[in-house]
């Protein structure tokens, strides 16, 4: 029926008019074999806008290596308790292919930054924010950056404050002196023919617009494929270098917050090196798929008193079926979802 060109409702149609035992099926069975007949021979493909969750669950069941074993619970548990949102400088650690630094992007909207972290000269691999198909808004802020940059313009950041009341005091300065003279302008004679032809030049300046034109066809030139159709243009790729500027508001400000996935790294080792660069009393999740990293690392946390609500959760999630009368927990699910390590940190006391 294949070959001759039959739909596929109409083999499955067949298949029930042919099949002897369809009769005595009950009706729950035989919904059942329409629909396993139904992916066999009409499937059905139905296009969704890329989301967190779709990504980590696709991955979660073809790839789970990929993403360190990261369930989609996992993956919201961090996002909720770094306290990801808006206008958020977020710090990450992701070693997982970029689930963790898309899903970070995905929930600041274009408003904050993210950056993401690596150890050595390397950046790790972040391949798989494109299929977040991010706006160009949201993908021009994600940066990569190494961990020893970081560092060192934390450690040029710790001056004293009374370094600090100077610098602040030059920025002051200038700004002051535009203020004095105008104050003082109108004290002074005023020529009006000069004033007035100044007025009249800049207001000419505006009127020849025929610089952009060349900009804007060369725009449409790269839009438009061999054949002449129009094509999209190519968004930035995301995980640039930051700007010496942002670089250097970060180590004066600091992050607020950290999230670390790096599952084949030592958690400890690395948080020590992070918890420094994020501002006071930001909130910080650490995941790992073993319980034992996590817990070394909470208690030499505790023991330096550089955090405080420091707790470990196991994140647990039971999916259903939901059907009209038929409605209870799946037979097969994955019983594991990995370990989450949080807390605040905190101001260092002195010794």
């Amino acid at each position: 029926m294949k070959r001759e060109g039959a739909s596929g409702d109409a083999i499955v149609e067949a298949l029930i008019a042919n099949s002897s035992t369809f009769g005595n099926k009950t009706v729950f069975s035989q919904e059942k074999y329409k629909l396993k007949k139904q992916k066999k021979y009409a499937p059905k493909v139905l296009l969704r806008r890329p989301s967190s969750r779709s990504i980590c669950e696709t991955y979660f069941k073809k790839y789970p290596a990929r993403i360190g074993f990261m369930r989609v619970d996992a993956l919201s548990l961090l996002l909720s308790m770094a306290n990801v949102g808006a206008y958020s400088d977020v710090l990450a650690v992701d070693m997982v292919g970029g689930l963790v630094v898309g899903a970070v992007a995905e929930r600041l909207g274009g408003t904050g930054y993210v950056c993401s972290t690596y150890l050595g000269s390397a950046p790790s691999s972040i391949d798989i924010i494109r299929m977040y198909n991010l706006s160009s808004d949201m993908t021009s802020r994600i940066f990569q950056a190494p961990l020893g940059d970081l560092c060192s313009l934390q450690s040029a950041g710790d001056a004293p404050s009374v370094l600090s009341g100077s610098i602040q005091r030059d920025v002051v300065e200038p700004a002051a002196v535009p203020d004095e003279s105008l104050q003082s302008s109108p004290a002074k004679p005023i020529n009006t023919e000069v004033s007035d032809g100044n007025a009249q030049s800049m207001t000419v300046q505006p009127i020849n617009m025929e610089v952009p034109e060349p900009a804007t066809d060369h725009l449409n030139q790269d839009c438009k494929g061999s054949n002449g159709n129009s094509i999209a243009p190519k968004a930035p790729r995301a995980g640039k270098a930051p700007s010496p500027e942002r670089m250097k508001y970060w180590g004066e400000h600091g992050f607020s917050s950290l999230i670390v996935a790096a599952p084949d790294h030592e958690v400890e080792s690395v948080v020590t090196d992070l918890l420094p660069l994020l501002s006071y009393s930001a909130p910080f999740a650490i995941y790992h798929q073993y319980l034992q990293p996590l817990a070394t690392c909470m208690h030499s946390l505790q023991v330096s008193k550089m955090a405080i609500a420091l707790q470990i959760t196991e994140p647990w999630l039971r999916e259903y079926q939901v059907l009209p009368s038929r409605t209870h927990p799946h037979m097969q699910m994955n019983a594991f979802g990995g370990y989450i390590l949080s807390g605040i940190r905190i101001h260092k006391p002195d010794p």
